[in-house]
């Protein structure tokens, strides 16, 4: 017999005296004890959610249209910034005439390891992987290549070298080969390292000595010595003014910067300003160095609130909308530090509908987390990902060509995939390898128009990527630098039922969907009976998801409980699949959908 447990409120008022209306024991549960099936994927309608956005961009306030008006062309996209913030989790998305095309996830009690700064120690040199692993008192000790430790390691082709701040003597200038290196740094010595690659999996995170601080137009390289130019940005004229600007600025002996694409079309004061807030920046952390003893943290990266404001707030955003008042007051703070004029963008979402709902958000997400995407026309891609390999197949499905004679059916069903690979691979933060085996074309140009496709599919994409053409066997291989897990792995956890062979969702990821859907009942209670004074919900849940939320969630329930007049009863039983939850009104015995 399966084993049940009760959590009853100390919150809850006279409960037992209390009649019920409908038998809550005698509603179906059987299907809580499987698996859940995935959904067939559904393809969203791309058309309404542009419309929808370009009424959004037609009541924005008379100011802000007449600035685009004169600044922009006349069919602008309509970008958005949607921010929602929950108790446990922030989450951003990018959307682009409606249509989702970023997604960030911050997990409010983890920390952010990516760029992060540590004074750590050299516990060990490998000579054969010419590597040193540092101590930086984390779980796993840091990976640091040979070729990472030597001064200007990390310039990137895609920066364009324009002036040299080199300094005429110092220690890190000794190191010229990676023969030098165990002689710099022999085993035991401090050294100061940022991450570039967090832990994934059961590899440690990997490490670079040639720090970076990234600005809103500017990055400072406290040792890199040279100064360059993003070559996204194409105008001469404008890269011409930008070498000047970069000769005038004031750099400390060794430091080295770089412009970012952000910076093109800035006033010079832009950048005096912003490499101001860098040396400040930098000074603290300078004086941590010699102040701290190794291993020790120097340094961490903003959340997605800062992020925001520095990375994502451009200028050819046009509205941020955020749920939450505390990080709404936070990001319009920041933002009056870094970029004034941009504040008016910005604004409060107070309304009872949740925000990711209101803009269609929700439902494109659920996409990311599905092996089957919808192609407008009716074929479909298929994602598999592996630790070191993405694989894509593209399939006709129900693909409806435009001509009866079938003339231009494959190409039509692989340019639509191009696009939609593209923007999956930015929703999911893929990385490695991703192979993609498109359906067979013979025609050499229609490879082409393929291969250009996705090229200008992930021109924007800002992670350093490489598209090869299409081979004899119609696959098209790509490599994409991921910094971070994916987002799936962020989801799911190794499932319990077949030792790590599949995934199933953990309990802070149920605990998250049971208490976004007790308070989509809330508010749906609100709207639908106003007079109704008290709501009591019953749960039906994995015992592992009720440990979560008695343990470290429990005070949100608790809060939830206080705040709205809630009585909430938890029904668990171990013959439940752990994925599987059901939230039940004991009032009227209705499912909460």
């Amino acid at each position: 017999m399966a084993r049940n447990t009760k959590r009853r409120s100390k919150y809850s008022k006279h409960r037992r005296n209390r009649p019920q209306k409908g038998n809550v024991n005698t509603l179906p549960k059987n299907d809580l004890t499987s698996a859940p099936v995935e959904p067939d994927p559904v393809l969203i309608d791309k058309k309404e959610l542009r419309d929808q956005a370009l009424e959004r961009a037609k009541n924005r306030p008379i100011r802000e249209r007449i600035v685009a008006f004169f600044r922009r062309e006349k069919n602008k996209d309509y970008k958005e910034l949607i921010i929602n913030t929950e108790a446990l989790e922030r989450r951003v998305a990018k959307i682009e005439n409606g249509i989702l095309q970023g997604f960030e996830v911050e997990r409010l009690s983890e920390d952010r390891m990516v760029g992060a700064i540590f004074k750590g120690k050299v516990q060990n040199l490998e000579p054969g992987l010419k590597a040193a692993f540092v101590d930086i008192g984390q779980e796993k000790n840091a990976f640091l290549h040979y070729w990472d430790m030597l001064p200007g390691a990390n310039n990137d082709p895609s920066i364009e070298i324009v002036r040299e701040n080199k300094k005429k003597s110092s220690g890190k200038s000794e190191i010229k080969s990676v023969k030098d290196i165990p002689k710099a740094f022999p085993i035991g010595s401090e050294i100061v390292v940022q991450i570039t690659k967090a832990q994934i999996g059961s590899k440690g995170p990997r490490t670079t000595t040639n720090l970076s601080l990234p600005g809103r137009f500017l990055v400072l390289m406290p040792y890199a010595g040279q100064c360059g130019i993003s070559r996204k940005i194409e105008d001469k004229s404008e890269r011409g003014r930008l070498k000047r600007i970069i000769t005038s600025l004031s750099l400390r002996e060794g430091m080295g910067v770089i412009i970012r694409t952000a910076g093109q079309n800035k006033p010079e004061q832009f950048f005096d300003r912003d490499l101001l807030l860098l040396l400040q920046q930098w000074d603290e952390i300078e004086s941590k160095i010699k102040s701290q003893d190794s291993p020790a943290f120097l340094h961490e990266e903003p959340d997605l609130i800062g992020l925001t404001a520095r990375d994502f707030l451009t200028d050819d955003v046009d509205r941020v909308q955020i749920d939450n008042k505390e990080d709404y007051n936070r990001l319009i703070e920041t933002i009056q530090r870094i970029s004034p004029k941009s504040k008016s963008k910005v604004s409060h979402f107070d309304e009872e509908i949740p925000i990711f709902e209101r803009f269609n958000v929700e439902r494109q997400i659920e996409q990311t987390f599905m092996r089957r995407v919808m192609l407008p026309s009716g074929g479909e891609i298929v994602m598999e990902e592996t630790e070191a390999l993405v694989s894509i197949d593209v399939n006709t499905g129900s693909h409806r060509g435009d001509r009866k004679d079938g003339k231009n059916f494959i190409l039509q069903a692989n340019v639509e995939a191009a696009a939609e690979v593209a923007r999956q691979m930015r929703l999911r933060n893929l990385g490695g390898l991703v192979i993609i085996d498109f359906i067979d074309m013979k025609n050499k140009n229609d490879q082409k128009k393929v291969l250009k496709k996705m090229r200008d599919s992930m021109s924007d994409d800002k992670a350093k990527h490489n598209v090869l053409p299409i081979s004899q066997l119609g696959i098209m291989q790509i490599t994409r630098q991921r910094h971070d897990e994916s987002n799936s792995s962020g989801i799911y956890e190794a499932c319990p039922y077949c030792t790590g062979r599949g995934i199933v969702k953990s309990p802070r990821s149920v605990s998250i969907e049971i208490q976004r859907k007790i308070s989509n009942a809330i508010r749906r209670s609100k709207i639908e009976q106003p007079t109704r004074e008290e709501i009591s919900l019953q749960v039906f849940l994995h015992p592992s998801t009720l440990r979560r939320l008695r343990g470290p969630d429990s005070v949100l329930i608790e809060r939830m409980e206080r705040n709205y007049n809630l009585t909430i009863s938890f029904e668990a039983a171990d013959t439940y699949h752990v994925e599987n939850f059901k939230v039940v009104d004991e009032i009227n015995g209705n499912e909460v959908r």
